[in-house]
């Protein structure tokens, strides 16, 4: 999985995001062992102290464990990830609301253009062109 850093917010966080949806996505499996800090580093094309940072984060969310002669792992405690995979879910639908909205859209509005997308209508078939 390619790793995406952009400029507009500070890079630890966007690792710490890239991960925890590798790890919600089963990209990493639990128990899965993660590589050492360098190698995540140079893979993601960051500074290793910021990589570090991402690490530390993951292991406070309790994602990630360290044993301190082997490495990361991945956390096995499946209600963790349910609970971060629903923290995620519950996030992106705040954004998603919030930019409706600033789009004028009510909350009737928003829940039908959902059903219709959801229905597999497009917005351009009623559209005459």
């Amino acid at each position: 999985m390619k790793w995406y850093i952009d400029s507009d917010r500070p890079i630890y966080k966007q690792l710490v995001e890239q991960i925890e949806l590798r790890i919600i996505s089963g990209v990493y499996s639990p128990g899965d062992k993660l590589g050492s800090v360098r190698d995540l580093a140079m893979d993601a094309g960051v500074n290793p102290n910021t990589m570090q940072k991402a690490l530390a984060e993951l292991e406070r969310m309790d994602l990630v464990f360290a044993q301190r002669t082997s490495g990361r792992y991945i956390t096995e405690d499946k209600k963790v990830i349910d609970e971060v995979k629903k923290a995620l879910a519950f996030r992106e639908i705040e954004q998603f609301f919030e930019k409706m909205k600033l789009l004028g859209f009510g909350k009737e509005e928003i829940l039908k253009l959902i059903e219709k997308v959801e229905e597999g209508e497009n917005s351009n078939d009623n559209t005459k062109r």
